[in-house]
Formats: C-alpha cells, sequence, structure tokens
C-alpha cells in the first residue's frame, strides 16, 4: 500500500497484491479499447501502468472516461499473465475524480512521443505526463538526491543564498535587472561570492538552484534559467582536491539513478556513463595540440570538446575528461593561478560526452590577492566591500565547482537540445509557459 494513503495500491505494488484482494487504485486514464465483448482500461499512476477489465455489463452508461480523465477504481485483483506485473483489475467500479478531460494535443499513450519541440515545451504541462518524458525529469531528481547524498556524507553544510543581488557575480557574463523598491538590482548568475564566504564559517557547503544568464544564445546547449549544482570547500591544496571531489559526487549521482530510477533508466534505454577510478586530466595547452588549435587559441570551441571528448573514450575508455589550466584572462578574478607560471589557471572544465558541463578550480583566498586582481581589471575594490570583508578577517586555501543540471541530464540521455529535459525552459524566445 501507499505509505500516505493505505487504502490507495499503486501501479508498482500490484504485481505483490495476493489475488483476489478487493483494492483501490487512482491515477489518470492513460489508454482505453473498447472491444465486442470485453474492454480495456489502462490507468497511470506516479509509479506505473495498471490494466482494468471491463465485462460489457460493467460499462459505465456513458462509456469508458476519455484518456487523461482522473479516476479512482475499486476491483478485485486477478492474475493474468499478459497484463502488466501479472496482475490486472476486474469487477470494476470507476469514479471519475476530475471532469472529463479534455484531448490532449499529442497520444500520451503512444509508446514515443510523437511531436515536434515546440510542441511538446508549449503543452509542457500535459507532455511531461508521458512516461519517456517524465522520465528525463527522474533522471534529474536522482542526480539531486545523489548530489546531496555524496556531499552530506564529506561533512558539507547545504546553503541557500539570494537570488537577488547588487553586483555583477561573474565576468563576461549579462544580467538580468530588477526594480527593487526603486534601485537596481540583478537575478544572480551564480551563488559564486557567497559560497565562498560561507566557506569561512561552515568550511565545506554546496547549494541547489537556479541561476540566470542574460546572454542572447539561441543554441542547443544554453539557457537563460538553469539549475546549478555548487559546491565550495576549504583546506585544499589545489584545483586538483576539487577535482576529486567532483569525481566522487559524479559517482554518487550516477549511483542514485541506478539504484533509485532503474526504471527511468529502462524506458530510456540509457547507458549510464562510464566513469573509471581516476578522471583523465589533460592541460589546455595540451588539449590546444590535441585538437589542431593554435597555440594562442583562449578557449576551446564546442568542435575541441567533441574531439577531446572522443579522444578520452578512445584512449581511457572514459565519458569524462578534465582539462586544466586554462589562460587565466579568460577566468574570473577569483580564479586562482597556476603557481608555477600565472598565465595559467588552477582551474578545469570537465567535458562530459563532447560538452563542457563543470567548471570548477582554487580561488584565491588572500585579501591582497584579491585587492591587486581587482585593480588590474581597471576597477575599484571598494565595489566589492561586502565580498572582500570575508577575505579580509582570514579564509582557508579553497575552491568549488558548478555542474548544470540540465545539461548534465541532456548528455545522459543524449538529447539534441537541452531544453527536451528542462520542466519549462526559459530562453531568448520562450517565457511561456
Amino acid at each position: 500500500m501507499s505509505p500516505t494513503d493505505p487504502a490507495r495500491t499503486l501501479a508498482t505494488q500490484l504485481p505483490d497484491t495476493p489475488p483476489g484482494a478487493r483494492i483501490t487504485l487512482m491515477g489518470h486514464v492513460h489508454r482505453r479499447r473498447e472491444l465486442a465483448t470485453v474492454s480495456f482500461l489502462i490507468l497511470r499512476d506516479r509509479t506505473g501502468l495498471a490494466q482494468i477489465v471491463f465485462r460489457p455489463e460493467q460499462l459505465p452508461t456513458v462509456g469508458l472516461p476519455g484518456e487523461e480523465t482522473v479516476v479512482r477504481i475499486e476491483g478485485t485483483a486477478t492474475a493474468n499473465a499478459h497484463a502488466p506485473g501479472g496482475i490486472e483489475v476486474t469487477a470494476p467500479e470507476i469514479t471519475l475524480l476530475s471532469e472529463p478531460a479534455r484531448t490532449p494535443v499529442v497520444e500520451l499513450w503512444r509508446p514515443t512521443l510523437d511531436a515536434a519541440l515546440p510542441t511538446v515545451l508549449d503543452h509542457a504541462a500535459v507532455t511531461w505526463r508521458h512516461p519517456a518524458q517524465r522520465a528525463k525529469w527522474e533522471l534529474a531528481a536522482a542526480s539531486l538526491r545523489g548530489f546531496r547524498r555524496t556531499l552530506d556524507a564529506e561533512g558539507f553544510t547545504e546553503i541557500q543564498t539570494p537570488k537577488l543581488v547588487d553586483s555583477v557575480t561573474e565576468s563576461g557574463a549579462n544580467v538580468f535587472p530588477v526594480d527593487y523598491f526603486g534601485t537596481t538590482a540583478y537575478l544572480a548568475q551564480s551563488p559564486q561570492f557567497f559560497k565562498q564566504q560561507l566557506v569561512g564559517v561552515f568550511e565545506r557547503v554546496y547549494e541547489t538552484g537556479p541561476v540566470f544568464r542574460a546572454e542572447p544564445h539561441d543554441t542547443v546547449r544554453h539557457l537563460a534559467e538553469y539549475v546549478s549544482l555548487d559546491a565550495e570547500l576549504g583546506f585544499i591544496r589545489d584545483h586538483r582536491d576539487v577535482l576529486a571531489l567532483l569525481h566522487r559526487v559524479l559517482l554518487g549521482m550516477i549511483e542514485s539513478i541506478r539504484t533509485e530510477s532503474g526504471d527511468a533508466v529502462a524506458r530510456l534505454g540509457l547507458a549510464l556513463p562510464a566513469i573509471p577510478d581516476e578522471i583523465p586530466v589533460i592541460h589546455f595547452q595540451d588539449a590546444l595540440r590535441r585538437v589542431g588549435a593554435p597555440d594562442d587559441e583562449p578557449d576551446l570551441a564546442p568542435a575541441h570538446e567533441r574531439a577531446l571528448g572522443e579522444w578520452a573514450r578512445q584512449r581511457y575508455g572514459s565519458d569524462v575528461i578534465a582539462v586544466e589550466g586554462y589562460p587565466m584572462r579568460k577566468r574570473p578574478f577569483y580564479t586562482h593561478p597556476q603557481p608555477d607560471d600565472p598565465r595559467w589557471s588552477n582551474s578545469f572544465d570537465l567535458i562530459f560526452r563532447g560538452l563542457e558541463l563543470v567548471t570548477g578550480g582554487q580561488r584565491r583566498h588572500r585579501y591582497s590577492d584579491y585587492v591587486a586582481a581587482i585593480e588590474a581589471r581597471g576597477e575599484s575594490p571598494a565595489a566589492y566591500a561586502s565580498y572582500l570583508s570575508a577575505f579580509a578577517h582570514g579564509m582557508p586555501p579553497h575552491g568549488g565547482f558548478a555542474i548544470g543540471l540540465e545539461r548534465w541530464v541532456s548528455r545522459l540521455i543524449e538529447a539534441s537540445n537541452i531544453r527536451e529535459v528542462t520542466l519549462f525552459p526559459r530562453d531568448l524566445h520562450r517565457l511561456t509557459p
């Protein structure tokens, strides 16, 4: 029985129900078939599908309700090897719990959601009901649980930081201005400043929440709002300690998917990622040479990321590879430089199946280094006074990373567009639903 409603049986509990037991199911009408001698109704609840059998004399006088109508079915559990789980429901009594549902714009009973992406997104509240579609977010939910569980076990404290801020967080990214009681505020691009400050309080912190980027990208890999999984930890030696933590987190997320969302994995025919005992690492300079890019290239292009992902798969049998040592001129001012050559940074990007998924690394932690870095940008440290106060009062060596949840799930299922795995996407053109 359901732990929250002992009077209700869920679809996945039917196989364990003794034949002959009188049970109650509740859910949506997924599919109906009315034949000459028998009619079938497939009910869908949050756990799966159940088959209900009606004899002609048991049918409601108005016939079976239409698909997506919400109903309660009371009937008898009956063994049938051809039914889902080997048990179906017979001698049913049906009660409508909603008005008869309108016909959906897509046929949710079909094995695949056969509709163009704009149609799926325009009608997201209904199209997410499709079992294969819903499975995508079940992967996301399991990933969130694995992320939290792994970090909780390592002594991290979960935090929640403001999404309305008074200044730009990241360099090189546009922001959304907001009227904040007559003054200008911004939607936070990341919790970066706050999570660094809170390392001085808790030593190890993490956050899951929305971030906002007003970048006019109209691509299959960018969103204006997405869920960021952030972690920051103190008393590290360098960025390799951060990468080691990321490795454990990814394994924890995958294990959570494997153990808690096996049905979703099966529905999508998903091959879980191959991540070796140690994440392969290549320096940015060597990565440029491997992909045939000029030595003065400041960043990796999408084609370079795909090439490195394929090389990692062939060379190491790995779906991930870390590129470390990005040029300091392409990293935010809080990034720690490589000690033996300050042109390069103690930071990394993690490429997952040919796409950049994570940015992480070691941060500066000395107040004087921040002042020098900010002044070198032609800015005044006074503009960052509240942020810098934590460093003026002593901060441990620290670092962290951020994972984009939707991008992670997108690459898990190898989707062609990140919007396929986003519940209600926000991008250059979409503000509804």
